[in-house]
């Protein structure tokens, strides 16, 4: 069968399963059966594909079909120009956190603290960017930092930055330059009504925040309480927000003592990243 073949089978299997954008899953679980980078699928479309990546391939469309996420099925997301490792312990790392790299990388740092770090995207991606830079990351799940650890070898910035099992500050001593964070921020009224590739697929303790009261701001307070004490003066604090969240979060910032407090807007337009400044 050639691959266009395979192609074509598999986006009508995934548009009969109800899935929007079928055809785009489609050509990222082929390229992954075929062991080809996804630029390139086009130039394999003429050949016929092995037995192994038609087996391979027919699995990962069933998969998909149950609204397994393809990160998780192929097991790695681009972000910000590198391949993170993902599993169902992490989300998956979304192009609208983008803004709060580039946010991040218009101030100068050389400590950096990731709060909910997950996958890594953030903090790891942070530390590519800047030699020179040092960073401590925590999560509550075990499981997520044993995945950011293994994202830190691959991007070869292991050395730089340490991996904290910690309920938010709770194990956290010293200031930074930069603390950064993408906290779980849906409201448990929002959860029903969210996709289930991510309602059903992608871990409840990064979605939802603990005692939240339907606002999805629980965590938030909790972060914009203690931030200023782990700030070094003129630090930043920088947190991804829902896109309903911008004028509570400034508030919580403004209520915290942070200076220069904005907001930043991803690249559909919606607001996506809160700033504030510790005073100098």
């Amino acid at each position: 069968m050639r691959a266009a073949d395979l192609l074509a089978e598999g986006v009508a299997a995934l548009r009969a399963a109800g899935l929007d954008g079928a055809a785009g899953d489609a050509r990222v679980l082929l390229a992954h059966a075929l062991g080809v980078p996804r630029d390139r699928l086009t130039l394999a479309m003429a050949d016929p594909a092995p037995d192994s990546a038609i087996a391979c391939f027919r699995r990962a469309i069933a998969v998909r079909a149950e609204r397994v996420p393809v990160a998780q099925i192929t097991g790695q997301r681009a972000f910000w120009g590198h391949s993170f490792i993902v599993t169902a312990d992490v989300l998956d790392p979304r192009p609208e956190t983008e803004t709060l790299i580039e946010a991040a990388l218009e101030q100068r740092f050389d400590t950096v603290l990731d709060l909910g770090t997950g996958s890594g995207a953030i903090v790891l991606s942070l530390l590519a960017e800047r030699a020179q830079a040092r960073a401590v990351a925590v999560d509550l799940s075990q499981a997520a930092l044993d995945v950011a650890a293994r994202n830190a070898d691959a991007l070869g910035v292991a050395q730089r930055v340490i991996f904290q099992h910690s309920d938010w500050f709770a194990a956290i001593e010293g200031r930074f330059d930069l603390i950064v964070s993408n906290p779980p921020y849906i409201g448990t009224p929002e959860l029903a009504a969210l996709a289930p590739d991510v309602r059903v697929h992608e871990p409840r303790m990064a979605l939802v925040p603990a005692g939240d009261d339907g606002s999805g701001l629980a965590a938030y307070r909790v972060i914009c309480a203690q931030a200023v004490r782990h700030l070094t003066p003129g630090g930043w604090l920088m947190a991804e927000i829902g896109h309903r969240q911008g004028d509570a979060v400034q508030a919580l910032f403004h209520a915290s003592g942070l200076v220069n407090v904005g907001l930043r807007h991803d690249l559909s337009g919606h607001p996506r990243v809160v700033l504030g400044q510790r005073k100098l």
